[in-house]
C-alpha cells in the first residue's frame, strides 16, 4: 500500500480525511501514484496535474522521505520507503507571496 498525504483543500475536495492509501501496479512513480489516486478520487483529476500535459500544478510540490522531488521525471522511481508504505508520499501546496 502507498501513503499519501494531501493538503486540507484536497482532502475537502476528495472527500476523505486524513492519510490516502492507494494499491498501485508495477514500478511506484509520481505518475502511477497519481494515476491510482485519480482513478480512486476522480474529483481530483485536474487539481495536481494539468489536465492536457499531466505536468505538476505550480503551486504544488511531492516529498519523500525529507527530499523534494517535485522537479523529478514523473517516471522516475520512488523512494523504497514510499513503495513499501513505510513513508507517505506527502503533497504540499507551496507558500508564496509578497
Amino acid at each position: 500500500m502507498i501513503r499519501v498525504d494531501l493538503p486540507a483543500h484536497l482532502r475537502t475536495l476528495s472527500g476523505v480525511k486524513g492519510e490516502v492509501t492507494l494499491d498501485v501496479a508495477g514500478p511506484v512513480t509520481q505518475r502511477s501514484v497519481l494515476d491510482a489516486l485519480e482513478a480512486k478520487y476522480p474529483t481530483l483529476q485536474g487539481t495536481i496535474r494539468d489536465h492536457g500535459t499531466l505536468k505538476r500544478r505550480s503551486f504544488l510540490r511531492f516529498f519523500a522521505c525529507e527530499e523534494d522531488l517535485s522537479h523529478e521525471s514523473p517516471d522516475a522511481l520512488l523512494p523504497e520507503a514510499v513503495a513499501n508504505g513505510k513513508e507517505p508520499l506527502l503533497i504540499i501546496g507551496a507558500v508564496a507571496g509578497g
